[in-house]
């Protein structure tokens, strides 16, 4: 392998007779001025004497051929293989042509590719096209996952890319972009649980209940358990809001993510919410008030003239208090507040406190939180505020010589659908909090690890923010643009982002200062939606037809005739089956026709029976 053709400082043409390249892997051009320098193929093609070098132009040009022809190659016979090598750092002055290209020892590129340790990194996926280089790495470095490629699960054999924890601190957050299938939510996945591994405390936000890490992907050898490092919660089973707790500020972010409250709704609750409010005085204030505002001052009035029962008279008494105490509140403002915290109140939102969601960190576990997209919305406004305070007033105390305060540790927040939580162009409730620590967070240890499919609905400020960005297949040109404004990605990693293979991705970081082409490693766990819904579809009928023979075979032969005796002897030992007679001789004729029952026709009709 040797340079070829006009170069420059920064990128060059090598030519090959023997090799093929392949893209994003890396050369050392031993320049006889410079000393050697490290580039990565950025472009590839191979040609022979049947497609002429001079039909691409774009590629490679008149001098390039004469180039080629002065170093002994024969255009009109030989096979050439020419690459497009962009330099990892600029040279001083354009590279020598002629200069012979090898393929780098580990120890030549070490400080390049690997940046952590095993120990100490995210063992997030392996380099793509190093396995040459790999063959002589550190032996701690080999084989330490599987990855998926051409339909089998094997080991490793590249370089593996290892994501340092400790670079958190100057280089925070984790973007991940990507469209549906193309390997997103997997590396979100692989993402959980190599924090799982380091015990780094974490909570990700599931809207569409995925991260369980209880099953274990089959077929791999040595694969963790996390079946004891994380815990899940559903918002309103098992954690939710204490209403006494709440201030106005939390109240009104909470009533808002139902729907959002006019200026006259958020003066309104200002007004009405009073210090150390329960959820019953809270809600009984406004539906009295509601009610008052409703007959008005005069028939209040009328009705305590009356002659009435004491606890009517109370009630009315209160009324009259309320509407002296509030003359300015409209009714249209109370009963959107009460149809809101209503709305809340049956989410059972108000049933539970964040108390195990504090504790699951303090262990060093993951916290994953689940419900609808909405009350999820509603949840972790108050969940992160929460969190992050009891973090920053830690650390704050710490700095202040105040060593006495509760200890809360650093924290992971992940989130799938992070566009819902964040979304540019208008406001949402959990917006405020994630800005503020995409902003602040490195100061006091929490960092965001956000996922979205579309990068281009996600809130400016807060991708700014994301210093790692790891981007999956994305197809839409709206998308690509904003990854190409917020990363180092290039126009020929542009350009294949529409077609990266599902699992394969760029990581952008100014860790590393180029963009890395990775595939994303072999999750140790599996999700619970990898059953493909055909497969489901195949399934159920499968085990509806398995569950239907076993209770006919007491019942077996059956006549045609005597089909509502059998219906009613199934419906009183299954009684969800519900059947009738069409329904049970529709399911007869498929398990005739699946072969799971035999049919023969006699003078009283049909009759079924059993293959023995």
């Amino acid at each position: 392998m040797q340079v070829v053709g006009l170069t420059t400082p920064q990128e060059v043409f090598v030519a090959s007779k023997e090799r093929k390249f392949r893209i994003n892997e890396i050369l050392v051009i031993d320049d006889p001025h410079q000393g050697p320098l490290i580039g990565e193929v950025v472009e590839a093609n191979s040609y022979n004497r049947f497609i002429p070098l001079s039909i691409n132009h774009d590629f490679v040009d008149a001098r390039v051929i004469e180039s080629l022809e002065r170093l002994g190659y024969s255009i009109s016979e030989d096979e050439i293989n020419i690459a497009r090598v962009k330099l990892r750092n600029e040279a001083n002055f354009p590279i020598t042509t002629g200069a012979k290209v090898h393929l780098p020892e580990f120890s030549e590129v070490k400080d390049l590719l690997v940046r952590s340790t095993p120990q100490e990194g995210l063992a997030l996926g392996e380099i793509k096209n190093t396995e040459e280089t790999a063959d002589t790495m550190d032996e701690n470095l080999k084989g330490l996952f599987y990855v998926y490629t051409k339909g089998e699960k094997k080991k490793t054999k590249n370089v593996p890319f290892l994501l340092d924890l400790k670079s958190f601190q100057q280089y925070p957050h984790i973007g991940i972009f990507g469209g549906s299938g193309s390997g997103k939510s997997y590396g979100l996945r692989v993402i959980m649980e190599e924090l799982m591994l380091k015990e780094v405390p974490a909570i990700i936000l599931d809207p569409h209940y995925e991260m369980d890490f209880s099953s274990k992907e089959e077929d791999l050898k040595g694969a963790p358990d996390f079946k004891s490092a994380f815990k899940k919660f559903q918002i309103g089973e098992d954690i939710g809001v204490e209403f006494l707790a709440l201030g106005k500020r939390d109240l009104l972010d909470l009533l808002s993510a139902v729907k959002p409250l006019t200026e006259a709704m958020s003066s309104a609750v200002e007004i009405l919410h009073r210090r150390g409010d329960t959820l019953l005085s809270f809600s009984s204030r406004l539906e009295l008030l509601a009610e008052a505002l409703e007959l008005g001052r005069l028939r209040i009035e009328k009705m305590l003239q009356q002659d009435i029962e004491l606890q009517e008279r109370e009630k009315y008494k209160k009324m009259k208090e309320l509407l002296e105490e509030y003359p300015n509140i409209p009714l249209v403002s109370v009963q959107g507040i009460a149809w809101r915290l209503r709305r809340l109140q049956a989410s059972g939102l108000f049933n539970h406190n964040i108390k195990p969601v504090k504790e699951a960190l303090l262990q060093g576990k993951l916290a994953v939180i689940q419900g609808p997209i909405w009350l999820l919305q509603v949840f972790s406004t108050y969940l992160l505020a929460n969190l992050y305070r009891a973090r920053r007033d830690y650390k704050d105390g710490e700095l202040r010589g105040n060593a006495s305060g509760e200890y809360f540790p650093p924290f992971v927040i992940a989130t799938d659908e992070a566009h819902n939580f964040a979304p540019k162009g208008y406001d949402a409730p959990s917006k405020g909090i994630i800005t503020e620590i995409a902003q602040e967070g490195r100061k006091y240890g929490v960092f965001l690890v956000l996922a979205t499919q579309r990068p281009t609905l996600l809130d400016e400020t807060v991708t700014a923010q994301l210093n790692t960005k790891i981007i999956f297949r994305t197809v839409r040109g709206h998308d690509i643009a904003t990854i190409t404004e917020e990363t180092d990605i290039g126009a020929e990693e542009a350009k294949r982002l529409p077609y990266l293979p599902s699992g394969d991705a760029f990581v952008s970081s100014p860790l590393f200062g180029r963009t890395v082409a990775i595939r994303v490693r072999l999750p140790y766990t599996k999700s619970p939606h990898t059953l493909n819904p055909f497969e489901e579809i195949k399934n159920y009928r499968q085990k509806a037809q398995d569950r239907l023979l076993d209770l006919l075979e007491v019942h077996l032969p059956i006549y045609e005739t005597n089909l509502l005796k059998v219906i009613q002897a199934l419906n009183a030992e299954a009684p969800d089956l519900k059947l009738e007679v069409r329904t049970l001789k529709e399911s007869l004729e498929n398990l005739v026709k699946n072969g799971k029952l035999k049919k023969e026709d006699t003078p009283f009709g049909a009759m079924y029976y059993g293959q023995t």
